[in-house]
C-alpha cells in the first residue's frame, strides 16, 4: 500500500543525521506535494510512524521524533564484517578498484587534511553468503596506512587499522539516504534498476580525533539487515565534529 512505502521511506529520513530526537516533521500537506498524494495517506503513513513510537503528535503543535529507529544495540562501535560473523553468516569482498591518488577537495574537508594529498581509493562489492549486500567506495589518508593492501581490503578494514596498525576507533558519523539503482548499480549488485537502495556516507574518528576513514555506500537492504546501537553522547565526552559537507 502507498502509505506504508511513504512510512518506510520517512523512517529512513528520520534516521539520518538531518533529525534530532524532539525534530518537528514537515507538514501533511507539504509531503503530500513531496510524494504526490492526498493528505489522508500521508496521515495514514504518520499513524503508522505513531504506533511504531517514531513520532508524537502535539496538539497544534505538530509531529516530532520521538526517537531513532534502531531495532538491535550491540555495546560498541562494530564493522560489518565483525556483526555478521557473530551473526554465523560469511562473509567476503571482492576488490574492484585499489589506488593511490590526490585528494580531491570534498574528499580532503571530509578527512581534513590537504587538497592534493596522497589517499588510497578502493572500490570493492561485499557478498554475504554469496549474494551482494553493498558496494563501497572507500577514502584513507596515506599518511596514516602506509602498508594498506589489497589483501587488507579483502578482509575487515576495522581489524587492519586497530590489530595492526594500533589505531583505536573511538566512533563514526553516519549519514542515511535512501537511492534509487542506477545501471551500474544495478550490475555490482546484481539488482533491477530503480530497486531501492539505501546510500550511507560514513566517517570514522580515532580517539585522538583523526579521521581515519570515508566512504559513500549503496546497500541492498532486501535481502539482509543490519541494525546499529547509536551511543548517547553526555556534554563532557566531546567528541570531533564531522566538517561541513560539500557537494556529497
Amino acid at each position: 500500500m502507498i502509505y506504508k512505502s511513504i512510512a518506510d521511506r520517512l523512517r529512513l529520513r528520520l534516521n539520518s543525521s538531518g533529525y534530532n530526537v524532539g525534530s518537528p516533521l514537515p507538514g501533511e500537506k507539504t509531503l503530500a506535494l513531496e510524494f504526490g498524494v492526498a493528505r489522508m495517506t500521508v496521515r495514514k503513513a504518520i499513524d503508522l510512524l505513531v504506533s511504531w513510537g517514531l513520532v508524537v503528535r502535539r496538539h497544534g503543535s505538530g509531529t516530532f521524533v520521538a526517537r531513532k529507529d534502531v531495532h538491535h544495540e550491540t555495546t560498541n562501535l562494530t564493522g560489518l564484517v565483525e556483526v555478521l560473523r557473530q551473526q554465523g553468516k560469511e562473509v567476503q569482498s571482492k576488490v574492484l578498484q585499489f589506488e593511490v591518488m590526490p585528494a580531491p577537495p570534498a574528499i580532503a574537508s571530509q578527512l581534513r587534511i590537504q587538497i592534493d594529498e596522497r589517499i588510497y581509493f578502493s572500490r570493492r562489492v561485499r557478498y554475504v553468503e554469496g549474494k551482494p549486500l553493498m558496494l563501497e567506495d572507500s577514502f584513507m589518508p596515506v599518511k596514516l596506512f602506509r602498508h594498506l593492501s589489497l589483501a587488507h581490503l579483502e578482509g575487515s578494514k576495522f581489524d587492519y587499522i586497530e590489530k595492526e596498525c594500533g589505531i583505536t576507533i573511538s566512533g563514526n558519523y553516519e549519514s542515511l539516504t535512501p537511492v534509487l539503482a542506477d545501471k551500474q548499480l544495478a550490475q555490482l549488485l546484481n539488482v533491477a534498476e530503480h530497486t531501492p537502495l539505501l546510500r550511507i556516507t560514513s566517517l570514522s574518528y580515532s580517539d585522538n580525533g583523526e579521521f581515519l576513514n570515508y566512504s559513500v555506500m549503496f546497500r541492498n537492504t532486501s535481502d539482509y539487515q543490519v541494525d546499529y546501537h547509536l551511543r548517547r553522547i553526555h556534554p563532557d565526552e566531546l567528541l570531533p565534529h564531522p566538517p561541513e559537507q560539500h557537494g556529497q
